[in-house]
């Protein structure tokens, strides 16, 4: 599918592995310029081996999205490389504290709002006046269904990723006429290193193999996901490079669920 971005040039944040990764691989496809970043340089170089790019299409630049230092020295470095981006895809993000509200200390609260909401804050204040100047952009965030469908023991997350949305929605009224359209991904209990983790830890804590802790998990805590199966990540990243495309010219401030059915509303 020609989705309208050859020539474009492209940042995707949390690209060492799972739906960043995916998307990079898939903007690269479309002939899109692709920056990926993460907090570490050697998982982002074997990542970008893996994706296997013609010389002078992708790059490669650790930074930590919680540090501004940090993301002032990526937007040199990506300025430097490929000059201003036209696409900007938000998807580092951690789960960060789980328990119930009364076990999570202010710590635990800060850390995943740092990195699940400040993060993109921060990403996208740097790079902002590099996606307004071309009269087209796209900014897509990585969000979660936890932000509409939030769960007791990991409210930090879903805080945080509520704040996502209300971002992503009031950025997209601020600057459509310039060309620059906002939207969100919202993806539910994705094949990816994070959910991994937590299922490897759901395993330990029942004593079974991660295969039961997933249906385990499927069946006691996410009955609408109606495929009964996790996503995989590149069922996210085709709706993340669809909204990059010129095909989502009139799509603007949306959310656009990747769950399996899994949020029980309209």
């Amino acid at each position: 599918m020609d989705l309208g971005i050859q020539g474009k040039t492209a940042l995707i944040s949390g690209a060492d592995s799972g739906i960043g990764w995916h998307t990079a691989r898939l903007l690269l496809a479309e002939g899109a310029t692709v920056v990926i970043t993460d907090k570490d340089q050697q998982s982002l170089d074997t990542a970008a081996s893996e994706l296997n790019a013609p010389d002078g299409a992708l790059h490669a630049f650790a930074a930590d999205i919680t540090d501004v230092a940090s993301i002032a020295a990526l937007h040199d470095k990506v300025t430097g490389a490929v000059g201003d981006i036209d696409i900007l895809v938000q998807s580092a993000g951690i789960t960060g504290a789980q328990g119930l509200f009364h076990e999570i200390d202010d710590k635990g609260w800060t850390s995943t709002i740092e990195v699940d909401l400040m993060g993109p804050v921060r990403l996208v204040s740097a790079f902002l006046p590099s996606l307004r100047k071309g009269g087209w952009g796209r900014l897509v965030f990585v969000a979660s269904e936890d932000a509409v469908q939030p769960y007791d023991d990991e409210l930090p997350y879903c805080a945080a990723k509520a704040g996502i949305l209300a971002l992503a929605k009031g950025l997209s009224r601020s600057y459509a006429l310039e060309g620059l359209l906002v939207n969100c991904v919202s993806p539910a209990f994705i094949h990816t290193p994070m959910t991994d983790a937590m299922m490897e830890k759901r395993a330990d804590q029942q004593g079974t193999d991660v295969d039961e802790a997933i249906e385990s998990f499927l069946d006691e805590e996410r009955p609408y996901m109606e495929l009964k199966r996790r996503g995989e990540p590149e069922e996210v990243a085709n709706v993340i490079a669809f909204l990059c495309s010129e095909a989502a010219s009139f799509v603007n401030g949306s959310n656009y669920r990747v769950d399996s059915g899994s949020v029980a509303t309209i």
